[in-house]
């Protein structure tokens, strides 16, 4: 099987699915927002967890199982229905009492968590329910790390993106993924199938007034994936994921990578915030319209695409108003973005069409990504398999 990068329908939200091409189908699932509604089989909600759970493997007592869990940060439509869906706590506690397979908790072998994302988010932000159940998990997976890290199994696991305020993570750094370094660990195991370069949160800083700043969505986990296509081809594809981030963070990503900006190209990237104007620009778009000024450089960080670069907006239908997330002026700078690479906008809430979304399937090729699809019609839910069209090739940066 290829690897694959799954975007699912969730209206103004995240969750998307990372499938790698190794011989155990390694998974990597970004953020979750599984509505109420769409668990209900007389809504024309898309079913999101059939389609994930439809994408995963089982293990050897049946459950399925994601091999890591990444939280970019804890608003509530990126961990919507997480306690609902996954098993949280140790697996000697996990429930047998599902009698369908739809209903069998979904297992996380590991977390991937920042610190200090909750702790930041905690300064202006009371956290859902669901995130708070997140931070819980991750809280004890730490603590059994400190106490058995030799010893730790599927479960328990977990890696930290970042480092935490004050030195509260110096004892833990077998565990702790640095700001500005790639990883490539995943359940204990490296691989060849995938590297992490992690470009945020950015670490505490001593300037009160940035420090100020890196709240909430600025704190979003931004990671660089370097995507294998095959054995043979260790750099098929990049994909760039940022949640929530926003126009001062990625102005400061350019300001900290603009003399090597190769880690911030990408052939897939996920606009952050739903496609929110508040990415490119420090200005309202509902307050001045085309009078908002687009942050020339927070653009030059979201601009480096490789040839046929695709970029994907996680929204509701982008429609020519006032609203944001998501905003139809942003939706015109990905456009010409991608316009100057010769590649293509999609958004999850028109896909194929509005009123009948289903997850995007990108295929990871040696010469890039490619769009993969299968609909059956008439189900909520339906299967898919990896069709691939035709490649959109990336070349020299």
């Amino acid at each position: 099987m290829p690897t694959t990068v799954t975007f699912f329908p969730v209206d103004n939200g995240d969750m998307t699915l990372i499938r790698l091409g190794d011989v155990d189908a390694t998974t990597i699932l970004i953020d979750v927002n599984i509505r109420i509604d769409a668990d209900d089989s007389n809504s024309k909600i898309r079913d999101v967890a059939k389609d994930l759970r439809g994408q995963l493997k089982k293990d050897a007592n049946g459950r399925p199982y994601v091999d890591a869990f990444l939280l970019s940060h804890p608003d509530q439509d990126h961990c919507r229905g997480l306690t609902r869906h996954f098993h949280l706590g140790p697996l000697s506690d996990y429930p047998d009492d599902a009698k369908e397979y739809k209903d069998k908790k979904i297992v996380i072998r590991e977390l991937w968590s920042s610190p200090i994302v909750f702790r930041r988010a905690s300064k202006n932000h009371t956290l859902c329910d669901d995130a708070k159940a997140f931070s819980k998990e991750a809280r004890r997976r730490v603590q059994v790390n400190k106490d058995h890290y030799f010893a730790v199994s599927d479960g328990d696991r977990i890696q930290l993106m970042g480092k935490d305020i004050d030195g509260k993570t110096d004892d833990l750094v077998p565990i702790v993924r640095p700001v500005d370094e790639a990883f490539n660990t995943i359940c204990g195991r490296t691989s060849q199938f995938f590297s992490a370069f992690l470009l945020a949160p950015i670490d505490a800083s001593t300037d009160e007034e940035v420090e100020e700043c890196l709240v909430k969505n600025e704190s979003s986990v931004i990671i660089n994936f370097t995507l294998a296509a095959d054995d043979n081809t260790p750099d098929g594809a990049k994909f760039l994921s940022g949640g929530d981030a926003e126009v001062f963070i990625w102005n400061l990503q350019w300001d900290r990578h603009k003399k090597d900006p190769s880690v911030l190209e990408y052939d897939l990237m996920q606009t952050p915030h739903h496609c929110s104007w508040h990415s490119l620009s420090y200005d309202s778009w509902s307050d001045k319209g085309e009078d908002a000024k687009l942050d020339a450089d927070a653009r030059k960080a979201l601009s480096q695409t490789r040839s046929g670069a695709v970029i994907v907006a996680s929204c509701k239908p982008i429609k020519d108003d006032d609203s944001d997330p998501p905003c139809i002026r942003a939706k015109r700078e990905y456009v010409a973005i991608v316009d100057d690479a010769e590649g293509k906008f999609y958004c999850t809430g028109e896909y194929p069409k509005a009123g009948e979304e289903e997850p995007m399937v990108f295929t990871v090729t040696s010469q890039g990504v490619a769009l993969a699809q299968r609909r059956e019609a008439g189900s909520k839910a339906a299967a898919f398999t990896s069709t691939t069209l035709t490649p959109l090739p990336h070349g020299a940066a």
